[in-house]
């Protein structure tokens, strides 16, 4: 599809392209949001960032095209806890999350040693691991200044 080789187009934008869904003016929006995205925004989150740029688009838009994107394999939903969905792209490799309870701030790291460790549970367990989602909850470590 030539709409999805254009250079000016975010990430989900040619992902949706490839996927054959049309774009509309709102879904454009939404899409490059994502694409700029350097956390993972709940439903809210990005309906303020759009209407940012866009004054028109609901939130009920919002998430249908969230649910959209979901459904379509764009998109990764996560339940961090605080009962709201959080949304990231899917396709940019694996990743762990480790999300801060005090603030919601999530962190995405890799570790070889974690996912040699799970590998070799599972084949311990007798399955072959086809995948997992690892995501840790915690707290700030507070360092004790120094009284003088």
């Amino acid at each position: 599809m030539i709409v999805a080789k254009d250079k000016s187009l975010s990430r989900i934008e040619r992902l949706c392209a490839d996927a054959g869904l049309r774009m509309t003016g709102p879904r454009r929006v939404i899409a490059r949001v994502l694409s700029d995205a350097a956390d993972h925004p709940d439903v809210e989150e990005v309906h303020r960032r759009v209407a940012k740029l866009e004054s028109g688009v609901s939130l009920s838009t919002v998430y249908r095209t969230l649910r959209l994107l979901e459904g379509k394999g764009i998109l990764e939903r996560h339940d961090f806890g605080r009962g709201r969905s959080r949304y990231e792209e899917a396709r940019r490799g694996h990743h762990d999350h480790l999300i801060d309870i005090e603030t919601g701030a999530v962190i995405e790291f890799k570790s070889e040693e974690i996912e040699a460790l799970q590998e070799r549970i599972a084949r311990e367990l007798g399955f072959e691991l086809v995948g997992h989602r690892l995501d840790l909850y915690g707290v700030p470590v507070r360092r004790k200044r120094k009284q003088p």
